[in-house]
């Protein structure tokens, strides 16, 4: 209790700061959200009523104090152009960009870890450097160029899989995830070569244990001594750097999300931002704080399932 007290307060103070920064960013970038709503027959007396009507004329202080204020109540602000409440407007949009995040991550883990435990077996052969230079190719490909190659590829040429869109509204969840496929394996493949790197760098460390050279003295299979002595021990850089990677899909799959044109969150903030809607924009990326902050939390407590030697008063 004492842990998670101390974490909620910590998780407190990173909101309010992201709060305040967001607040002051969106105010400091140019463009009239209420010129850019009413257009360019506008007059100066319709933009100056409806900056009154949406509480833009106010100062700085003051609008942050009314914005905390709902927040408070649990209300992340009224959208400007959408003219419904934020809440509602990411309800609408968190179905897409969660199972991109969760299909994502789930094809990383399964080409990052096997790859990474590969790579640390065979260290100094072929394979690991063949690995470890995949690992750095995949790092500095931009997502936006892979997701066109893989467009060209397997939706033009091929056929196999659509090459934009969600799907019809009353698809089921396999049609769903079909559509997901392509925006998936971009953001997993790009993202399997930091979970490549980190499992062979934390396996490397553990092959040079005592222990591990023990089971092998008794006569363990060698499987058996990579999977329960050496990738146990190591799961704890590589829970970090899965749940990190989980952040960083649901936080950054907005360059994903505009080349397969995927009504998602990504989609939504990139429109908000083009169009000065700062409710949005504010609420959107507060709320992708939480889940940050929510991930590490869970991934504190995740440490003392797979290393019970951890205590969480020591965090």
């Amino acid at each position: 209790m004492r842990f998670l007290l101390k974490r909620m307060a910590g998780a407190a103070v990173v909101l309010v700061i992201v709060a305040v920064l967001v607040f002051l960013l969106t105010r400091l970038a140019s463009g009239d959200p209420m010129a850019l709503m009413l257009g360019d027959q506008a007059t100066v007396e319709d933009i100056a009523k409806a900056r009154t009507q949406y509480g833009l004329d106010k100062p700085l202080p003051a609008q942050f104090a009314l914005w905390v204020g709902e927040l408070l109540q649990g209300n992340l602000g009224q959208s400007i152009f959408l003219q419904r409440p934020v809440a509602q407007a990411l309800l609408e949009r968190a179905e897409p960009t969660l199972f991109l995040a969760l299909f994502a991550v789930a094809i990383a883990a399964l080409i990052g870890i096997p790859c990474g435990m590969a790579a640390a077996i065979w260290r100094g052969r072929a394979a690991d450097q063949v690995l470890s230079g995949v690992a750095m190719l995949g790092a500095s490909i931009p997502s936006f160029w892979m997701g066109l190659i893989l467009i060209q590829f397997f939706a033009v040429r091929l056929g196999w899989f659509p090459a934009s869109g969600y799907g019809d509204p009353g698809m089921g969840l396999g049609q769903r995830l079909y559509h997901l496929a392509l925006p998936a394996m971009v953001l997993g493949l790009l993202n399997s070569a930091l979970i490549i790197r980190f499992t062979r760098a934390s396996m490397l460390d553990i092959l040079g244990e005592d222990f591990v050279r023990t089971a092998r003295a008794k006569g363990l299979p060698e499987r058996v001594v990579m999977i329960n002595h050496v990738l146990r021990n190591a799961l704890v850089p590589i829970i970090t750097v899965l749940g990190l990677t989980a952040a960083l899909m649901i936080g950054g799959t907005v360059v994903t999300e505009t080349v397969f044109n995927l009504p998602g969150v990504g989609n939504l903030v990139v429109r908000a931002v083009l169009r000065r809607d700062y409710p949005v924009i504010q609420g959107t990326l507060l709320v992708i704080a939480a889940i940050y902050v929510l991930i590490n939390l869970v991934i504190d407590l995740l440490y003392t399932l797979v290393d019970p030697r951890i205590r969480l008063e020591s965090s």
